[in-house]
């Protein structure tokens, strides 16, 4: 493991113990797998037991109903990106990933997409489509229920949440304590000594670090202030 680079968590796989178990079966002088044999021979068959195993999730998509989600991201390129994913009874499975950067805000050229999953996963077979809240987005979305007329668009839960979020801090005065908590949380961090000051009379505790989580991240700004307080008698009060 150390040798290869692989990470820590795989001796939690469920499949090491089997592995394991067939190794020492078979005893001493077993030969490793060569090269060729991992990237073309045994990789092909894992397609297609991979391909088997979803055969199952498509019994129950035809049965029960799925829903189509749409991930849109963007990655270091500054490229937009759809990850189209299908959730059922089983759960979640990855269907495709689409560099939408020539049309992701264009309202028919997104219900074009869709529609283009919709009829690959099965048209019969899907109850709703996900997406975001972006304006092309829920005009694509009706354009689905008109003309799918069993399907439903639904907005992104958190996305909503995100909005919601954001408008809350357009109210002036948690606008102003969110700029403050920046200045603070910045203050603290450029500078070591009062950053090792605040460590050692909070009892070692430090300010989250937020990454970029949208409208979100001014609740957690406001957390990691709150909890560098340390409960001993020595607080930090900012």
């Amino acid at each position: 493991m150390y040798d290869a680079g692989i990470p820590f968590n795989a001796v939690k796989y469920d499949s090491l113990q089997p592995c394991i178990d067939a190794i020492g079966t078979f005893g001493v002088g077993m030969k490793p797998l060569s090269y060729h044999e991992v990237r073309v021979k045994y990789l092909k068959k894992e397609l297609t037991n991979t391909n088997l195993f979803l055969k199952s999730y498509e019994e129950d998509h035809a049965r029960y109903g799925c829903t189509i989600m749409a991930d849109v991201w963007t990655d270091k390129k500054s490229r937009t990106l759809i990850n189209f994913l299908v959730n059922g009874p089983k759960g979640t499975i990855f269907v495709e990933s689409v560099d939408a950067s020539s049309y992701s805000h264009t309202a028919n050229k997104m219900y074009e997409l869709l529609s283009k999953f919709v009829n690959r996963i099965g048209e019969q077979d899907v109850v709703q489509v996900v997406t975001d809240n972006a304006s092309c987005n829920v005009r694509a979305g009706r354009l689905l229920e008109n003309n799918f007329s069993h399907l439903y668009w639904t907005p992104c839960a958190a996305h909503c949440l995100d909005l919601m979020l954001e408008e809350i801090f357009k109210i002036p005065n948690l606008k102003k304590l969110h700029e403050r908590v920046l200045m603070v949380n910045g203050y603290i961090y450029n500078r070591p000594q009062l950053l090792s000051m605040m460590r050692e009379f909070t009892g070692q505790r430090d300010m989250v670090r937020t990454a970029k989580t949208r409208f979100a991240t001014a609740f957690f700004d406001f957390k990691a202030v709150s909890s560098s307080r340390s409960k001993s008698e020595k607080d930090v009060y900012i």
